[in-house]
């Protein structure tokens, strides 16, 4: 029987000193629970998404150095972790240091390697280069050293043994997070190594990013492919935060172990540092330790646990605890306030309702229900002031060009819109933070984001747009939950979810007349995610295309008809066309230069869905689909 200890850390990227301790007193856990085996995640040590920072050698030798020093605490128990290894003979193509993204095995102070490799350590086999991962720009593949070698990946590829002091052989199958999760690769690391050796236990290192749905799908997955070749395994994942300058990203861990038929047998607790000790009989392959399986949970319980973990974690790293938030009444600002009230006292939360003549009672005593029901300190600072100032210098600014006289700049209700907002961020809710000892959010929700219905330098400002990966639908059910299972009372007031959305920054948006925003988010949160989220990103011609077979609503998961909200055809293509020239053109340079969000879907704005600043286009297919239904329309 042994003693297998599942060290779900929290891996703190670029601090490979606090990594090391954190991985020393999980070792010290493990030995003292008389564990024979502990693993801990991929790239313990160093961290995953620490950008060019692996271009640094002097980096590079601090992880190695840290690695020896937890190899040196291998006496008498086999340590399983990920690091970076680096080989000092050989550079990259493009003439930096050849580096690998590996797997180490200790015992008794020496490093155990896979029997056919070249190496001391497993090297992953599948790079990802998708998605917000960037592997192939920093890594070598063991693809990669087999062809260099003129070989074939198998011929490195075989399983680690550890010979335990009491005669004990136990052969365990390598594998690096992406080796997994094969399903597109020509080459299969799990699947080859279960058909071709004898494995007592596959042991899957990760360092994997949360996403809604991925960790039930992982179960699935791993479940089906454990089942194919009827071995049982372990995967070990990492809590914590990391980013790449754009997205913030949590690691729920999620570590877990399976049955050799691919039953899920039991698994740490989300989000949360965990050392999991299991029993596992290595004659009928098979753990014996009770059950412990996690419930599954809702959609909007993970939206929840994720941007309160990420959260609370992000002001940590930053060291900031204070947060002045813009509120206007509305959900957006509503949700962002209640959000920080989970992670922040309420002494330290300062909202500020900055009202212009178009502000209506109702918004304004809402956002005053919203600081009271927290608890929290508040303040009015009207803008109207501020824009008189700005008409008046406008009016009485002369334009010269040589002697002559060419008049003055002449501001639109639209340009007025934007005054006002960039008033309320660039000038208020800056100044306000600075005077509070903190920061000032952005309340951007994604559909706003997609098509950048947000001023550039005012509401699209701020340090952290908590809830910019968040459709609108997804705000109001994040508002249900946090006043149901979180508070537990009413914190978001009600009439903010009741209230149609609204900028309220000209006569044009009066709430009480029910004059709201452009968007009609129950269709356009999907049509916008269609653009944006799917793996397949769908275009104008798929939107058409799908309109004119009458499967729009179904392709795009909408539950209103589009031919309702739009009774014409060319209501339909000019309402599709206008977002499109936003989404696809100026709303791009609006997300270069907004603040960096926390990121829970399957393609979060930054650097997840990488973007260039270009010209809007249109199918040739497009053009004919649309020219045929504009013409039958007449």
């Amino acid at each position: 029987m042994f003693k297998i200890a599942l060290a779900q850390t929290r891996v703190h990227p670029g601090n490979p000193r606090q990594n090391a301790a954190i991985m020393k007193d999980f070792i010290a856990k493990a030995k003292a629970a008389h564990c024979d085996i502990v693993v801990f995640p991929e790239l313990s040590i160093p961290g995953y998404f620490i950008g060019d920072i692996w271009d640094q050698p002097d980096y590079i030798d601090e992880c190695v150095r840290f690695g020896d020093e937890i190899r040196d605490l291998s006496q008498g128990i086999a340590i399983i972790f990920g690091n970076v290894a680096k080989e000092t003979d050989r550079v990259n193509l493009d003439g930096r240091t050849r580096k690998y993204n590996a797997m180490f095995i200790a015992y008794n102070g020496k490093w155990l390697s896979p029997a056919r490799s070249p190496y001391p350590f497993y090297i992953k086999t599948l790079l990802p280069n998708y998605r917000e991962f960037s592997d192939i720009r920093y890594f070598t593949s063991l693809i990669e050293v087999a062809q260099e070698r003129h070989a074939f990946p198998e011929d490195f590829l075989s399983p680690v043994q550890i010979p335990f002091d009491d005669g004990r052989k136990f052969r365990i199958g390598p594998l690096i997070c992406e080796d997994s999760w094969d399903e597109n690769y020509p080459f299969k690391p799990m699947h080859y190594l279960g058909k071709m050796y004898d494995i007592d236990l596959f042991v899957n290192v990760s360092n994997s990013p949360f996403t809604l749905g991925k960790t039930q799908r992982r179960h699935r997955l791993f479940g089906q492919a454990i089942d194919k070749i009827h071995c049982p395994a372990i995967y070990v994942n990492c809590t914590g935060i990391q980013n790449n300058g754009k997205n913030i990203y949590t690691f729920d861990g999620a570590s877990s172990t399976y049955q050799k038929d691919g039953s899920h047998h039991s698994a740490c607790t989300p989000f949360t540092e965990e050392l999991l000790i299991v029993d596992f009989d290595e004659t009928t392959q098979a753990f014996t330790s009770p059950s412990k399986v996690q419930p599954e949970k809702s959609q909007i319980e993970d939206i929840y646990d994720s941007l309160h973990y990420g959260l609370k974690h992000f002001m940590d790293t930053i060291g900031v605890h204070k947060v002045v938030i813009g509120v206007s009444g509305g959900i957006d600002s509503a949700v962002n306030a209640a959000l920080y009230a989970t992670v922040l006292p309420p002494e330290n939360i300062l909202l500020v309702n900055m009202p212009s003549c178009y502000n209506s009672d109702m918004t304004k005593s809402l956002a005053k229900e919203l600081a009271d029901n927290i608890g929290c300190l508040y303040t009015v600072i009207p803008v109207q002031d501020s824009l008189e100032l700005t008409r008046k210098q406008f009016s009485e600014t002369i334009l010269h060009q040589g002697q002559a006289d060419k008049g003055h700049l002449a501001l639109t209700s639209f340009i007025e819109e934007n005054i006002q907002a960039r008033d309320r961020s660039s000038r208020i809710l800056s100044a306000a933070a600075a005077a509070f000892g903190g920061v000032f959010t952005c309340n951007a929700n994604k559909a706003e984001t997609s098509v950048g219905y947000a001023t550039l330098y005012g509401d699209s400002a701020g340090y952290l747009a908590a809830t910019a990966d968040l459709w609108k639908h997804q705000v109001y059910e994040l508002a249900h939950y946090l006043n149901d299972k979180v508070f537990g009372r009413e914190v978001v007031p009600q009439g903010s979810i009741d209230i149609v959305p609204s900028a309220e920054l000209s006569n044009k948006q009066d709430v009480t007349k029910g004059q709201g925003d452009p968007l009609i988010y129950p269709y356009h949160d999907y049509l916008f995610a269609a653009f944006v989220e799917r793996w397949q990103r769908a275009t104008p011609e798929s939107i058409l295309n799908w309109y004119i077979d009458g499967t729009l609503e179904k392709n795009i998961g909408c539950a209103v008809d589009v031919h309702k909200l739009f009774p014409t055809a060319k209501e339909f293509i000019d309402d599709l066309e206008r977002w499109w020239r936003l989404l696809a053109g100026f709303a791009v340079a609006k997300r270069i230069q907004s603040p960096p969000i926390l990121s829970i879907s399957r393609r979060p704005f930054g650097n997840d869905l990488r973007e260039a600043q270009l010209t809007p286009y249109f199918t040739t297919r497009y053009l004919e689909l649309k020219e045929r239904l504009l013409s039958e329309s007449f």
